[in-house]
């Protein structure tokens, strides 16, 4: 498992745009595309792995209660201080009751667990029946480890040892534990846009964009409904 201290130590990159988490910034507004406003009054949205909660401006105004649970230390203060209820606690053992959640979201934190149906199944059984499962994650693919760990985790501002290569996500075990769990999820392939990237680079674009690609292979967001 990714040690939750090294988020502690960038504790104070979290909110900076252009700091390490930069991606993390650009890969929640793409969440929240696939979170529509809430059905009903008092609506919650468990945000496992919530880190700074960098998906809370990007949900406001939608509706939700934002409840969200992070193994840092840190994690958790910050991301109250942007309006989640957020709470210290494992993704292996969320500390939620049993279908308490409209929406449960997985962001970029499968790819850092060592129990990959263990986690499914906490995030669907606070589920309630008819919700929505939203996340993103990394491929356990040869492209993925070369692009994700090999080339990125060198590049400047990208701190290493964030990602272990033996977790990163098998597609076909993801689709089947959730199945499991009574959620059918759809998986779609996402990369930044290339022009906005060139942008943000020269700092002419204050984030970049995520679009949709054809493969799965590296980077991927997957959604489902619990079965009522």
């Amino acid at each position: 498992m990714t040690d939750p201290a090294l988020y502690d130590d960038l504790a104070t990159q979290w909110w900076q745009p252009r700091g390490a988490f930069a991606m993390l910034h650009w890969l929640a507004a793409a969440r929240a595309r696939l979170i529509p406003s809430a059905q009903r009054t008092g609506a919650v949205l468990a945000d496992l792995g919530c880190g700074a909660g960098l998906l809370a401006p990007h949900i406001e105004g939608k509706g939700y209660l934002h409840v969200g649970v992070d193994l840092s230390t840190q994690g958790p203060r910050l991301a109250a201080k942007h309006g989640v209820a957020a709470i210290r606690g494992d993704v292996l053992a969320v500390p939620l009751r049993p279908e308490c959640a409209d929406v449960v979201v997985l962001g970029e934190i499968l790819e850092h667990v060592p129990d990959l149906g263990r986690a499914v199944a906490q995030a669907c059984g606070i589920l309630r029946p008819g919700g929505l499962l939203v996340l993103d994650t990394l491929a356990d693919t040869a492209l993925c480890k070369w692009l994700a760990i090999d080339i990125a985790e060198r590049l400047p501002q990208v701190p290493r040892g964030l990602h272990v290569p033996s977790l990163l996500v098998n597609r076909e075990e993801l689709v089947r534990e959730c199945a499991r769990q009574g959620v059918t999820v759809r998986l779609r392939g996402i990369r930044p846009s290339l022009t906005d990237l060139a942008g943000w680079v020269l700092r002419v674009r204050p984030a970049v964009r995520m679009v949709t690609v054809p493969t799965t292979a590296v980077l991927f967001q997957g959604v489902g409904m619990k079965e009522s």
